[in-house]
């Protein structure tokens, strides 16, 4: 490490130890509950669909779920010159399923190398930090859309995608029965003609009837996409209208905005290829244990590298699994994948 990357180093250490009032950020320390939840927001600042759902800290480790969804509030009269009493109807439906944080342990480092390349930016802080905070956010973004359980010790090998890190979004919706997983055949869904769904509008809007009633009207429900079922209705489009110059242009600049089964779509980061979410954002929850929040800057000259070692107790959270609905995409097929029936 160069002496230029060494001052800037211990300047960063003396910072952060400062910020947490700690002697030392080389070793194990906690953050405050206030200190945690600046932490989580700087955390789903830098990833955009982060900002959409709710990341909030919690300051049990397990308990009620904190938003629920909200319900259309019928107005009714009561006779209460009779002495009857008015009575007040929740505004909010809460599902009774709760939530359990479960221990991450986000442990990263930066080469000594990395480190000298970035001494020469004045924001030397804010890019080793930022660094930081973008990488755990998108793991956990996919933790939230594949994890499938919380293993006492994680193979990160055998589930490279976090299958065993947490039981993520996707998977709360397959346990709480919101999931289509089977076409005319089991354990299948065509996509495509002679499939279960010549298009994506047909699945999108089967994905919603799973969806319970009260909410299927809702303006804020969105279908969120993969890359492998937006590749294919591109195709289509390129198919159908892609041959004038203009037409091509909007398509290769992704300026053609399209709506399926009625719901605007979009796309984000780590959603499974050929997934498909049908519900509101804001029924997606990350939950941060407040007291939970540790971390330590560790210079390990052995390896030539600095060492962050953070932890923490996380929960992936489905406000209201009746709000939301998910396609099995194990279980999608495109064409040239199957025989057209």
């Amino acid at each position: 490490m160069e002496n230029k990357t060494r001052e800037k180093l211990d300047l960063l250490f003396a910072a952060l130890a400062k910020n947490h009032g700690v002697p030392t950020a080389q070793k194990l320390f906690s953050a405050s509950p206030t200190k945690a939840q600046v932490m989580v927001d700087k955390r789903a600042a830098s990833v955009d669909f982060l900002t959409k759902i709710n990341v909030k800290t919690v300051k049990e480790r397990e308990g009620e779920k904190i938003f629920g969804s909200m319900v259309p509030v019928i107005p009714s009269r009561t006779d209460t010159a009779n002495d009857n009493k008015r009575k007040t109807r929740a505004l909010m439906q809460l599902d009774p399923s709760g939530y359990v944080c479960k221990s991450s342990e986000f442990d990263v480092h930066i080469t000594y190398e990395q480190l000298d390349a970035w001494a020469k930016f004045p924001n030397f802080n804010e890019k080793f930090m930022s660094y930081m905070r973008r990488g755990i956010a998108l793991g956990q973004i996919k933790v939230g859309f594949y994890g499938e359980s919380a293993a006492g010790v994680t193979d990160g090998d055998a589930n490279p995608n976090g299958e065993d890190a947490n039981v993520g979004w996707i998977q709360h919706l397959r346990n709480a029965g919101q999931v289509i997983t089977d076409g005319a055949v089991a354990n299948k869904l065509r996509l495509g003609a002679g499939g279960d769904y010549l298009n994506l509008d047909g699945m999108v809007f089967d994905t919603l009837q799973m969806v319970d009633e009260v909410h299927r009207e809702r303006d804020d429900l969105v279908a969120v996409i993969g890359r492998d079922l937006l590749a294919m209705d591109k195709t289509q489009i390129y198919a159908g209208e892609g041959t004038k110059p203009s037409e091509k242009m909007l398509i290769e600049t992704a300026r053609v905005s399209r709506t399926y089964g009625g719901l605007p779509s979009m796309a984000v980061p780590y959603f499974p290829s050929r997934g498909l979410y049908v519900g509101p954002l804001d029924n997606l929850s990350l939950y941060v244990q407040e007291t939970s929040v540790r971390q330590k800057v560790f210079d390990n000259s052995e390896l030539d590298r600095v060492q962050h070692f953070n932890s923490e107790n996380d929960a992936y959270v489905i406000e209201d699994t009746g709000a939301s609905a998910v396609i099995e995409h194990k279980n999608v097929q495109l064409p040239g994948e199957f025989a057209p029936a």
